[in-house]
């Protein structure tokens, strides 16, 4: 029986890795100097906002006193805060008020102060608690601003977001046309104009100037700050907030992302748009032509899932507003609405780029295979059926290449004893032992790499269908059996108690998923360590797979519970159906005494030509071989 061993490397190795976290997080302390320097900082950033605040409040004050009663005496404070801009408080839109404009599918409400939208409801659809009535707002409660500070000429800085714009709304055809501008006089403004077109998620927005070069700096680029925090809308905090981030792209179409972190900041070169990403919704900002750069940041407002439940992330853009002969004139456009691609992708702009289909490969075949033939299934059955059906049929394009992996496992599985015969023969030379093995796979005409090129065919689309289901915004709030969402969690049992990693429910899709994957491992494992060769350092390669066949159904419960429903169902289903064609094809397909009697009949036969793999290998053999002779002649 072997005996347990302690070994002296492992044990040396942990020390040393428990001495270096221990190191980083001794050097990684803060600083106390440093702590309450920041601290000093951040006391007297609190002051300023405070002061700033009651100095607004006092300007509109007076602009409501202006506005109501033309009060002299207030007119005189507004023109000693405001300068020119004072003007716009003069007029009856100081009083505040908002326009609302409003298509099939959206409702904005603009706000006279600051002229930006306050309110932003997509019609259609329901926030996580299905039939609570509670419809998707992307902007509402002063979740979002927009914003362009302004520095005068006589050196006052101010900010659009504080001042009044005046409203006007017409209509040209269906279309809705609503102009907010800032006066500091009669001709003198800066413009926010925002079109809203039938049925459309995309707003015209405009932002142009007129005369202003008399009133505001125009030695550098106006700035231009819009801010949002992502409400949550899914029944999963965690999972939303994985999917939610910045996204923009390059001026040569590259769409890319700042990151996921707990606190990200990335400057860009001639964005053409930035989008703030929600899981299933999106708020995009969109130039016709490239801004000369950008500053974007997000932050992670989930640091305790079971206390932060209203916010996912706050995202921020910084953009400059170049001037062109004195003015500034830019055509955007703003889209607001869901994070689907079929609807991005029908805007023409690269849009649909921001839902996370994969790279490579992986993105191909979701792009042009997955996102096809689930939105054609899609439309004509249930989605948890459509996602049942998707599966079978691919699984079934894939059995021919598991027809093939299985092939080799058999033929392998007849060669074993011979292996173990060479094996014994030459078990104090490996390299010996190795060189005749390959002589043998030769002549029998069996290639020991072909099981491993079908599964490493099928891994992309493993891995596409982990990009493809969490992405899939059809799958939101639909249901399907038990699961009343299959694109969250289909919890069966909520928990009194939060367990680490696993969560504070229990999902019976990812338990299904985890039971087809731990009895699809026990037959492929088995197979393959009846079919691999006994070799130096099998035995523990057993053992790891031994051990792999308990981990991967664990991780899959632990990592599963809390991910869509249809990506559980889809595993289960993908799990189950691999299970049946294993059991058809060893049952109908493979013949062992067949295949023996072709093995033995391919050993007569001339032996094939090695492949370049192959030959290289035997190469390589070969020259450690004459290697090792030469070092044992010179030792003699």
């Amino acid at each position: 029986m072997e005996q347990k061993k302690f070994d002296l490397n492992s044990i040396i190795g942990f020390a040393l890795i428990f001495g270096i976290l221990a190191y980083i997080t001794y050097t990684n302390q803060p600083d106390p100097k440093v702590v309450a320097a920041e601290k000093a900082q951040k006391e007297l950033l609190i002051q300023k906002a405070k002061a700033k605040e009651i100095e607004i409040k006092a300007v509109e004050k007076a602009a409501m006193a202006v506005a109501t009663t033309g009060d002299s005496t207030q007119l005189a404070q507004l023109q000693k805060s405001l300068g020119s801009f004072a003007y716009s408080a003069t007029l009856p839109s100081a009083k505040g008020g908002v326009t609302t404009l409003e298509n099939e599918v959206l409702k904005l409400t603009v706000a006279n102060k600051g002229g930006y939208i306050v309110e932003a409801t997509l019609k259609g659809f329901e926030k996580y608690k299905k039939g609570s009535g509670e419809i998707v707002q992307l902007i509402k409660d002063n979740n979002a601003s927009l914003n362009v500070q302004l520095m005068t000429n006589d050196n006052r800085t101010l900010n659009t977001k504080d001042l009044y714009f005046e409203p006007s709304l017409t209509k040209i055809g269906e279309d809705q046309i609503l102009s907010m501008k800032l006066k500091a006089g009669a001709n003198e403004f800066l413009e926010y104009k925002y079109i809203l077109k039938p049925k459309d998620y995309m707003i015209g927005f405009d932002i142009r100037s007129q005369g202003l070069n008399k009133v505001i700096s125009t030695a550098k680029p106006l700035d231009l700050e819009w801010s949002l925090k992502a409400f949550r809308n899914e029944k999963s905090i965690s999972y939303e907030n994985k999917y939610t981030e910045i996204y923009f792209e390059h001026k040569d179409g590259k769409v890319d992302y700042a990151g996921l972190g707990a606190e990200e900041k990335e400057e860009l070169e001639q964005p053409t748009f930035i989008a703030f990403k929600q899981h299933f919704f999106s708020s995009i900002l969109v130039s016709k032509t490239p801004f000369e750069n950008a500053v974007v940041s997000s932050k992670n407002l989930v640091i305790n899932e079971e206390v932060d439940t209203t916010f996912t992330k706050s995202f921020n853009a910084n953009l400059p507003l170049a001037f062109t002969n004195g003015e500034i004139d830019y055509k955007l456009n703003w889209y607001m609405g869901p994070s689907d691609y079929k609807t991005l992708s029908n805007y023409d702009l690269n849009l649909e780029k921001i839902i996370t289909l994969g790279w490579g490969i992986i993105g191909w075949i979701n792009r042009f295979i997955f996102v096809p033939l689930f939105g054609f299934l899609g439309s004509y059955i249930a989605y948890g059926i459509a996602i049942i059906i998707f599966t079978i049929l691919i699984k079934l394009a894939m059995s021919p290449i598991t027809f093939k992996s299985f092939l080799s496992q058999a033929k392998m599985k007849v060669l074993r004893p011979e292996i173990a015969e060479l094996g014994e023969k030459f078990k104090k030379d490996p390299m010996k032992k190795q060189q005749e093995t390959m002589k043998l796979y030769n002549k029998a005409g069996v290639n020991p790499m072909a099981g491993c090129i079908p599964a490493l065919i099928q891994m992309p689309f493993l891995m596409a269908s982990f990009q493809f289901f969490p992405s899939a915004f059809e799958l939101r709030q639909k249901s399907f059996l038990w699961a009343d969402d299959l694109s969250s969690f289909d919890e069966v049992v909520k928990l009194p108690f939060h367990i680490p990693l696993y969560g504070d429910h229990i999902s019976l899709f990812p338990i299904f998923a985890a039971i087809a994957i731990f009895f699809y491992m026990k037959m492929t494992s088995g197979d393959q360590q009846m079919a691999a060769p006994q070799q130096e350092g099998m035995p523990d390669m057993a053992k790891m797979m031994k051990i792999m066949i308990y981990v991967s159904p664990i991780m899959m419960l632990l990592f599963f519970n809390s991910y869509g429903a249809g990506l559980s169902l889809y595993n289960f289903i993908s799990n189950l159906i691999t299970i049946g064609i294993m059991i058809v094809i060893k049952k109908y397909f493979i013949d062992g005494d067949k295949i023996h009697a072709q093995i033995q009949e391919n050993k007569l036969k001339e032996p094939k030509k090695q492949g370049k793999f192959q030959r290289k290998l035997q190469e390589v053999m070969e020259q450690a071989e004459a290697q090792k002779a030469l070092d044992k002649k010179n030792k003699q």
